[in-house]
């Protein structure tokens, strides 16, 4: 059984690292592919968390958490899918969300109302900055290398770490409980990234898309 337990995690992390290598590696140049699924999983764990917040259960706990997660997800990649926009403030929400979140739970608040609360203000307030100022080209390289460095590191511990599944709720506050090498692993690889991204990028920018208006003008 343990045997089988540790197959199925490292699958998983398995899968997580080499999705963590493309989003962090080539997230811009791959975005129409990487963000509705990236979409999708970040729908999942948000719902989870929202659940979690606002009526105090583990954020696995209950089947209703499971139904919200997969709502949650299903309209996050569909969005990401359909629209440009939607996709863009996805990255960016995503990415706000993440950190806020990620901070607060790192230096000892527990998932709770006020910290989700100040996690969606963050993820709005980015989006709506990136859309405003017209950044989107460098916000996603920028997004996508930091949270793709975020899924590798999350995947390596999910395989390895004691506490798993706090690695997949939260790695932040994982990595920084279990050793500070790895936070300093995280931001490395995040920096790496993101100046690749950068380097192979700097003549190709991704074009606005907007499907739902395409399929319905047979375009």
């Amino acid at each position: 059984m343990a045997t089988d337990s540790f197959f199925a995690l490292a699958c998983a992390g398995m899968i997580g690292i080499l999705f963590g290598l493309v989003l962090c590696f080539a997230g811009y140049r791959f975005f129409l592919i990487l963000l509705p699924i990236w979409g999708f999983f970040f729908g999942f764990g948000f719902g989870l968390q929202t659940m979690q917040a606002l009526l105090g259960d583990g954020s696995l706990a209950t089947i209703t958490s499971w139904v919200v997660g997969f709502v949650v997800a299903l309209v996050f990649a569909v969005l990401a899918y359909l629209f440009y926009i939607a996709a863009v403030a996805i990255i960016a929400g995503s990415l706000g969300y993440s950190i806020a979140t990620g901070l607060l739970l790192a230096i000892g608040m527990n998932m709770n109302f006020i910290v989700w609360l100040i996690g969606i203000v963050a993820g709005v307030a980015l989006a709506v900055v990136v859309l405003k100022f017209n950044v989107q080209k460098w916000v996603i390289i920028i997004a996508t290398g930091i949270l793709g460095a975020g899924v590798i590191v999350g995947s390596f511990m999910l395989m390895f770490a004691p506490k798993a599944l706090e690695a997949m709720q939260n790695p932040v506050k994982a990595v920084l409980n279990t050793s500070p090498l790895l936070a300093i692993l995280m931001i490395v690889v995040a920096v790496i990234g993101i100046i690749g991204q950068f380097k192979a990028s700097s003549m190709y920018t991704v074009a606005s898309y907007n499907r739902w208006d395409s399929a319905g003008t047979g375009a």
